[in-house]
């Protein structure tokens, strides 16, 4: 919720990865950049194509004050492949963290060195870290806290040579962080092994956002009682938010959640799925936010690739 001075989102176009819903997941992006820009009025929009013929398509979709260049990448993850940057002593700087295709399982050429050129490209100071790590896996606060899961950050598919104390202390070396609130599980059926975004978002300092389930047959209920149980034992203000439900793409559970929003300059933008608690999930982050616009996006061809809007951007913030 700091200023940003400009926001990273990477554009679907392969359809390789993408045999099914392509055009809507254009679609879905195309809206979401441009909510996120709001004419100008809000952060630099970069829009991240593959090639220049996705960048055609892109062009026609966003509004002119929106930046569309080309850069080769495997997929739109950018949350997890471009570097996270942060504010130190009033100075920006990026850490730059391994990426393995999220242990493995979607290793695509372009997708291991995507951060270090667009830093390039925009003249961004960042630093390698020398262990894996997405931005996904993590959310913090900007106060000295963070939150992650245990089944992402600790899954031998990443870092098998580091112990939980030593993840600890390499989070606090990278972002200077002293509280660090472990979850357990993520998602049902998420392939990045539990990633934070999709379970538990900070909204405020000290205060995070984590679904509650009031549907029958809610996949990830427990997972939800559990994430709150440990996020109030590590002293944060809880507040519960709605859950999608079950939700299922071609008969198979799917990640689907609204904790997968966007907090930009002027919008926050809210995943919609077609669920029962879509426009409720939107009025009660609307409660949270009340400096900004809360704008419900459909987010269901999406959801085919695996994310939502948090997972395919990322922020870089203001200096003062």
């Amino acid at each position: 919720w700091e200023p940003h001075q400009a926001v990273w989102i990477g554009f679907p176009g392969n359809p390789e990865e993408w045999p099914v819903g392509l055009e809507a997941a254009q679609l879905e992006v195309a809206a979401f950049a441009n909510a996120v820009s709001d004419r100008g009025a809000g952060e630099t929009v970069v829009l991240v194509c593959r090639n220049k013929v996705d960048a055609n398509v892109a062009q026609a979709l966003v509004a002119p004050c929106v930046i569309v260049v080309t850069e080769s990448f495997g997929d739109i993850w950018l949350r997890d492949t471009a570097p996270i940057f942060s504010i130190d002593s009033e100075s920006l700087s990026g850490r730059n963290f391994g990426f393995n295709g999220w242990g493995g399982k979607y290793q695509m050429p372009g997708d291991q060195d995507i951060g270090q050129r667009l830093a390039k490209r925009f003249d961004l100071p960042i630093e390698d870290q020398g262990w894996i790590l997405e931005g996904g896996a993590i959310d913090g606060d900007g106060a000295g806290r963070l939150i992650t899961t245990e089944q992402c950050v600790l899954n031998a598919n990443r870092n098998d040579h580091l112990t939980k104390e030593q993840v600890d202390q390499h989070l606090c070396e990278a972002f200077g962080k002293q509280n660090i609130c472990w979850l357990g599980d993520g998602l049902i059926a998420d392939h990045t092994d539990g990633h934070v975004d999709n379970l538990a978002r900070f909204v405020a300092p000290g205060r995070v956002a984590i679904p509650q389930s009031d549907i029958q047959g809610d996949p990830n209920t427990e997972i939800f009682e559990d994430a709150a149980r440990r996020a109030q034992s590590s002293g944060l203000d809880v507040v519960r938010l709605p859950s999608a439900g079950l939700y299922k793409v071609d008969g198979d559970v799917a990640p689907a959640s609204y904790m997968n929003f966007y907090i930009g300059n002027v919008a926050v933008v809210v995943p919609q799925y077609g669920a029962e608690n879509d426009a409720e999930a939107v009025a009660q982050i609307a409660a949270l936010f009340p400096d900004r616009k809360v704008i419900g996006l459909s987010s269901k061809a999406l959801l085919r690739g695996g994310g939502s809007f948090h997972c395919i951007s990322q922020q870089i913030p203001q200096q003062a």
